[in-house]
């Protein structure tokens, strides 16, 4: 993939970040040695990690790329169906749903727009619960298909999006290309996490939704969406090519989407009383718990990126 300069220069920048953020956890783990600031470090280590991975997978191919969002997917699906709980006669619905997988990213891949946005929401829609069907067995018919379809949906359907959104960026985003319209909505959407906890932790007094998370608050809530449009308004212009004002909506947008994912996300670990989706990534928990934030952002944000920018309506 050719990497243009503000991608790179952005990149860059969070490195730099990244270093800071390890220099003053490990300050702070001297100062205050215990636990909470192990847990910390930990957490620091892991983002070294993942950043490095996903810088990689953004610098090398267009195909890489593809290949690294599909597996993330994939990760994703297998970490969500070893949360529920399925029927030993759907394994071969199963083995179609990760196939469905590496199908939905060529279509993202190549760029084929009509055949991406119907073949999970339709062609897999109707077809998974046929193959149940023709197995015989109506004893928990209902919440296999609603369970496995809803699986694919959030796990695969949406963070796709992040796949079509390099393929249409290459075409419509004259200046960062579609690695500078993927890094803008991951780097909104990760740095809104951090700002909405900073300032629920600073200010927060009031629970937005008690009974699904009690430490989302709506000063951490507010605070995060401003500080994020904010910081929107800023980065937008040099990694895409939406003005300021657009990046600043843009920003908001994927913050109130990403806080949505969130929950919605906790309203299913608590329904399966299970507190992390997995153990993959070491202070974090698993990869659910890392992209929640983005099965409603992604689809969100690209289609907003679709419609007033590639639609030709700005």
């Amino acid at each position: 993939m050719n990497i243009s300069t503000p991608v790179l220069y952005a990149i860059s920048a969070i490195f730099g970040l990244l270093a800071l953020a390890t220099i003053l956890v490990w300050w702070i783990g001297r100062q205050r040695p215990g636990k909470a600031s192990s847990e910390l470090m930990l957490r620091v280590r892991s983002w070294w990690v993942m950043i490095g991975v996903f810088t990689i997978a953004m610098v090398v191919d267009r195909t890489i790329s593809t290949i690294f969002l599909g597996f993330i997917s994939y990760l994703a699906l297998k970490e969500y169906f070893s949360l529920i709980p399925t029927r030993r006669i759907d394994r071969l619905v199963l083995l179609f749903a990760y196939l469905a997988v590496p199908i939905q990213f060529y279509w993202a891949h190549i760029g084929w727009y009509g055949m991406f946005v119907v073949f999970i929401p339709l062609w897999m829609f109707l077809f998974l619960p046929m193959v149940m069907v023709l197995q015989g067995q109506t004893d928990g018919f209902l919440r296999a298909v609603g369970t496995v379809s809803w699986g694919l949906m959030m796990t695969v359907f949406t963070l796709s999006h992040t796949a079509m959104m390099i393929a249409e960026g290459n075409i419509s985003n004259g200046i960062g290309a579609g690695a500078g319209l993927l890094l803008f909505l991951v780097f909104m959407a990760q740095f809104n996490d951090v700002a909405q906890f900073t300032w629920g932790k600073l200010t927060g007094r009031h629970a937005i939704v008690p009974s699904v998370s009690p430490k989302k608050t709506w000063e951490g809530f507010i605070g995060g969406v401003l500080t994020t449009a904010c910081l929107a308004a800023i980065v937008g212009p040099y990694l895409t090519i939406m003005p300021w004002i657009w990046s600043a909506a843009a920003g908001a947008m994927i913050a109130v989407a990403g806080f949505i994912g969130d929950v919605n996300m906790s309203a299913v670990k608590r329904d399966l009383q299970v507190k992390d989706s997995g153990g993959l990534i070491p202070g974090h928990g698993g990869i659910l718990d890392r992209v929640d934030s983005l099965t409603y952002a992604a689809p969100i944000f690209l289609h907003f990126f679709y419609y007033f920018f590639v639609g030709g309506r700005i």
